[in-house]
């Protein structure tokens, strides 16, 4: 019996601190391309600083993944859009920032951003 009852800790133990493998910020893409096209959102590229400079959206800072959590109070209270090159990073810098009280979206990646740019262009033509 207490094997059994230290069994049944031990996996409710695992289940209450195992990752979450869901999204839990799905943001839907009429959402992303308004954030993105916003006059006051703030565009950032979490990539290194080398690719950043190899290309980027339009008017994006760059503030890398592993720096994001010392520029937190400067990105509360704007509206945020965080990408990077295949979207794994933009994940992680989204779930920082929105439990510290950014609005944040997810752009997923920089050439996502910049296509969502192009079409607001193309559109105003």
């Amino acid at each position: 019996m207490k094997n059994k009852i230290s069994g049944i800790v031990l996996a409710s133990v695992f289940v209450l601190t195992a990752c979450k493998t869901v999204k839990t910020t799905e943001v839907s893409k009429g959402n992303i391309k308004e954030a993105v096209n916003s006059s006051d959102v703030t565009l950032v590229d979490v990539r290194i600083p080398e690719q950043y400079a190899e290309g980027t959206a339009k008017n994006a800072i760059n503030i890398p993944l592993a720096e994001i959590q010392n520029h937190i109070e400067t990105l509360k209270g704007k509206k945020v859009v965080v990408f990077c090159n295949k979207g794994m990073q933009a994940d992680q810098a989204l779930e920082i920032l929105k439990k510290n009280g950014v609005e944040v979206y997810d752009g997923t990646t920089w050439k996502n951003v910049k296509a969502i740019q192009e079409e607001k262009s193309a559109d105003q033509k």
